[in-house]
């Protein structure tokens, strides 16, 4: 059966393993969940990520976990934008998420958080939100 959308698989993978309070989350890898991994750890919510690829050019993406006082440092991890309802804003629109969070957009520079977005004046598709 195929999977109908890999980026809410992958948030909802994280969500459960810091519920579980796993160190590691492993799922299949694409260059959009690099990217959003990139943002994370750029953003400070998970410790790293690696990449691997096995013998059958299979790459699979594993992301450490972060925790602060035996807490998840990700409290709320929401898909914004789905398949079936795209959500897009301008520059303009782009608002701050309550309780110091961001949202990861698609931009036309590639992905990035809104904070960055503001800054370069790009507007794009909201993938996700988190705080």
């Amino acid at each position: 059966m195929s999977m109908q959308d890999p980026i809410a698989d992958m948030l909802t993978r994280i969500r459960n393993g810091q519920m579980a309070k796993h160190n590691e989350v492993n799922f299949n890898s694409s260059k959009i969940k690099v990217a959003l991994a990139q943002v994370l750890q750029d953003e400070g919510y998970i410790s790293g990520f690696n990449e691997k690829t096995d013998a059958n050019n299979i790459s699979s993406l594993t992301i450490s976990l972060k925790y602060y006082q035996q807490r998840p440092v990700i409290e709320r991890i929401k898909r914004i934008s789905r398949p079936s309802l795209r959500v897009y804003k301008s520059c303009n629109e782009i608002q701050a998420v309550p309780g110091f969070g961001i949202q990861i957009l698609s931009t036309s520079k590639g992905v990035m958080s809104h904070l960055k977005a503001k800054e370069l004046g790009l507007g794009g598709e909201v993938i996700c939100e988190i705080a």
